[in-house]
């Protein structure tokens, strides 16, 4: 076969070009063409711009040795995790003989709001840790390898919190060599605290709903309804709302009683609550508001009567405290005071010569009354101050008239 004419000219160019190419150039360099005097004329068969491609040799060169650059080897993804649980972000890299440099890496945290810049969680450089960068996650990340340098950058996120949403971006350099990796976490929050309940009154013919509410859960969340007792078959009326939170329950008949499940769920958890129905016959609601009202007026005269007895005592008590404190004109002075008494009315006698015997009575009723009883020592009085004493003189320029007052026995009486 007669050699081909193309194929020897460009075989040549590549003998001169090889030893003038150094091998530890990049690919990208080693891709520039030979001056054009050293390329043949393009043959008839030569493509339409007769451009020059470089030879297979070189472009084999410049992929290997790109290959062989500092690099990341996981690719970039979205990791779904529950609220306490630890999340595994992975970030495990090679590197070429080329990179030579020390080795720098960081992790990065673009927090999901974006209202806050990018902040470094964890750095490894000059064989150091240093993880006191971000209080939001402080104790909480750490690097799964204990030889970094192996090529495992990866990290754990512990006691995840809603807070921990967000990119995360792992960065290696090894100079000439930089690579970076971005991972997506999301936080989610499984069903708990889920409470199954009735709502209406649970009677044959009635309407009346079953409820089933998640006190927290990430959404989306999934429900799932299903009988537990008996024949286990869910009314042919609920099948619409078997995967909905409220069941409608349309003339309820005995046939629904049963102890029921509803499973609520969603993409990281799932959570269950138990609900026992048990639809009985009307009760007698006649007698039961008659029950009411007989109650009620039971409650009053009840009332009634303890007021009316409170109120009747209170007047009795009243009553015993102003005979108590009642002084009878009829009682005579007790026999142990018969001896003051008669000393205080022959001490006043003289100031007696201005009444008139009209006043007679009103004022030994007084005298007397001024004498202390024998019933009344036990309590204790303000002292009584004496009559003031008039003189003669001072009587007599008041109008005072003298007169004679009739001797009284030992039991007070008039003589």
């Amino acid at each position: 076969m007669f050699p081909n004419p193309q194929r020897q000219s460009r075989l040549e160019v590549e003998k001169i070009l090889a030893p003038s190419t150094p091998a530890h150039l990049p690919g990208r360099l080693r891709r520039i063409p030979p001056p054009a005097s050293l390329l043949p004329a393009a043959p008839a068969t030569a493509g339409a711009t007769g451009a020059w491609r470089p030879p297979p040799l070189y472009r084999r060169r410049g992929r290997r040795d790109f290959a062989r650059s500092l690099t990341i080897i996981n690719p970039e993804q979205m990791i779904e995790k529950a609220k306490g649980e630890t999340a595994y972000l992975p970030c495990k890299f090679t590197v070429s003989d080329e990179d030579q440099g020390p080795l720098d890496i960081e992790w990065l945290l673009s927090p999901a709001d974006n209202q806050k810049p990018d902040q470094v969680i964890i750095l490894y450089s000059g064989d150091k840790i240093y993880v006191d960068y971000y209080q939001d996650l402080k104790g909480r990340v750490h690097f799964t390898s204990n030889d970094i340098t192996s090529g495992d950058a990866s990290i754990n996120v512990t006691n995840l919190q809603l807070s921990d949403i967000g990119i995360y971006q792992c960065k290696v350099k090894k100079a000439p060599g930089v690579a970076n990796k971005k991972v997506q976490l999301t936080v989610l929050v499984k069903p708990s605290g889920i409470r199954c309940f009735i709502d209406g009154s649970e009677e044959i013919g009635n309407d009346f709903k079953l409820k089933c509410e998640p006190k927290e859960g990430s959404l989306p969340l999934r429900y799932e309804w299903q009988k537990l007792s008996d024949s286990q078959k869910m009314p042919d009326s609920w099948l619409p709302e078997m995967t909905s939170p409220v069941i409608s329950v349309k003339n309820a008949t005995s046939e629904y009683s049963g102890t029921y499940s509803c499973t609520v769920r969603n993409r990281v958890g799932s959570d269950q609550c138990l609900l026992r129905l048990d639809v009985v016959p009307p009760s007698n609601r006649a007698g039961t508001i008659a029950g009411a009202i007989i109650g009620t007026l039971l409650a009053l005269v009840l009332i009634g009567c303890i007021v009316f007895c409170c109120h009747k005592k209170r007047r009795e008590e009243k009553y015993e405290k102003e005979v108590h404190h009642d002084i009878r004109e009829d009682v005579p002075p007790p026999k142990s005071r018969t001896s003051t008494a008669r000393s205080y009315i022959g001490s006043n006698h003289s100031s007696l010569g201005s009444m008139s015997p009209s006043n007679m009575e009103g004022y030994s009723k007084t005298l007397y009354n001024q004498v202390p009883s024998e019933d009344f020592e036990r309590a204790p009085q303000s002292p009584t101050l004496p009559p003031a004493k008039v003189a003669a003189p001072n009587l007599s320029r008041m109008g005072a008239v003298p007169v004679m007052i009739p001797a009284q026995s030992k039991d007070g009486s008039i003589v």
